[in-house]
């Protein structure tokens, strides 16, 4: 799962990060407000963690960008201010959940793994045409045959499932799969689509990974197109 954190205490975004990466998460933390709605908008993010006071633009205004531009991303607000009032301007401007600072590890990690399962990114397998990838085992099965996928072909797997005919383009892949600051470049995308082509060839699958010169990745099943 890939968290992006925005905040602008530097100490308190880092010390989020380190706590939520000991928990096994990907995750990546900007300190405004402007480049945070930039990375969200990219749409390669589980979940966003948002503070609302920041320069520039605050909280809430970053979360009505992001709505603005259809990213249906979870956001988690977090904010010193516990008005009623501060709490229903920031559900309108699109937060799923309210988290008044200061608050208690636990109930950050609860709240974050209780907006992750709403997503349905905690369901068992992702079903596309004749073929499902067990997220528990990491295999792709297709009647009654499968094969193990390594780590990286997973998370592309995935990605792509999630996305199903929406068209990914590569940089949007090498964001969510090998993060920002990975030395990965587009090559290694295409690598891994003919990985996951021959796997699925090997399996009698009826899922097909097309590729649109100049513009990305999608899913398709064969004989629906």
């Amino acid at each position: 799962m890939k968290i992006l954190v925005i905040e602008d205490e530097k100490l308190l975004a880092d010390s989020l990060k380190a706590l939520l990466e000991s928990k096994g998460f990907t995750v990546e933390a900007v300190y405004d407000g402007e480049s945070g709605a930039e990375y969200a908008e990219l749409g390669v993010y589980d979940l966003l963690i948002l503070d609302v006071m920041m320069p520039g633009l605050d909280g809430y205004q970053v979360a009505r960008r992001v709505r603005a531009k259809r990213c249906a991303t979870p956001i988690l607000m977090l904010t010193a201010r516990s008005a009623i009032e501060d709490r229903i301007e920031g559900l309108n401007a699109g937060a799923d959940y309210y988290l008044t600072k200061p608050f208690d590890s636990r109930e950050l990690l609860a709240c974050i793994n209780a907006l992750l399962r709403r997503q349905g990114n905690q369901i068992d397998e992702l079903k596309y045409g004749n073929t499902a990838l067990e997220l528990g085992t990491g295999m792709l099965v297709c009647n009654g045959k499968s094969v193990r996928l390594s780590a990286r072909e997973f998370d592309v797997m995935r990605f792509l499932l999630q996305s199903q005919d929406q068209i990914l383009p590569k940089e949007v892949i090498l964001a969510r799969v090998w993060g920002y600051d990975s030395n990965a470049v587009e090559n290694h995308v295409e690598v891994y689509i003919g990985f996951l082509r021959k796997k699925l060839l090997s399996i009698g699958s009826n899922i097909r990974i097309v590729a649109l010169r100049r513009l990305g990745y999608h899913l398709e099943v064969e004989g629906e197109c």
